[in-house]
């Protein structure tokens, strides 16, 4: 399904993020809090709507290289959104405000000890992404249809766990979890679906 980059668009997100029941896990207290953004621009073509993905640097000391959604964790006293948006000008140079904020899906608890709010936020047309070089190794528009494929999501067991790893489809490869499980909330989302990911798994070698 083609979603043109465009105010009808936007008001459709916002309107299922409006009506999505988030689920929050404070059960954990001992997890540290972070915030991704999943943000909405328009595509490489400039005609859909698409959501940012990066590469993380090599030299970060952690999870080098991976895919992730920018973000990061939260600061004493701050939002999931306003960690959110903050990690989102560090990390591309992109300045956005809470307004643009269209809405908060699920609490995911990490193996590497965080849980992650994933926080739904527009990005207006011609907007300006500077990447860090510290910290992204490159960013990449990612059209919403490549996530609403039949079979842009897989599932897989790994010994070390009895729950299903989750992947997500891209380039020839696949993103894992946590980044794979916040990805596939927000299509479900976008297919008008309340799907649960926290009990989706991670790879062994995300656990660190």
């Amino acid at each position: 399904m083609t979603r043109v980059f465009d105010d009808t668009t936007r008001r459709k997100i916002a309107d299922l993020c409006a009506g999505f029941a988030r689920a929050t896990d404070d059960a954990a207290p001992a997890l540290k809090h972070a915030a991704v953004a999943i943000v909405l621009t328009e595509s490489d073509d400039g005609g859909d709507t698409a959501f940012l993905l990066t590469r993380r640097a090599a030299g970060l000391r952690s999870h080098k290289g991976q895919w992730a959604l920018p973000g990061g964790r939260c600061d004493a006293g701050e939002t999931q959104a306003q960690a959110a948006l903050r990690e989102l000008y560090e990390e591309l140079g992109l300045h956005l405000a809470e307004s643009d904020v269209l809405g908060l899906l699920d609490d995911y608890p990490t193996r590497s000890g965080y849980l992650i709010t994933p926080v739904v936020v527009w990005a207006g047309p011609g907007v300006s992404i500077v990447p860090n070089p510290a910290e992204v190794a490159s960013v990449h528009r990612i059209a919403l249809d490549d996530i609403e494929r039949e079979d842009a999501f897989s599932f897989t067991r790994i010994p070390e766990s009895s729950r299903r790893v989750i992947r997500f489809r891209l380039h020839g490869g696949h993103i894992h979890a946590p980044t794979a499980a916040l990805i596939y909330q927000f299509s479900e989302l976008l297919a008008g679906r309340q799907t649960r990911v926290a009990e989706l798994e991670q790879p062994v070698f995300a656990w660190r």
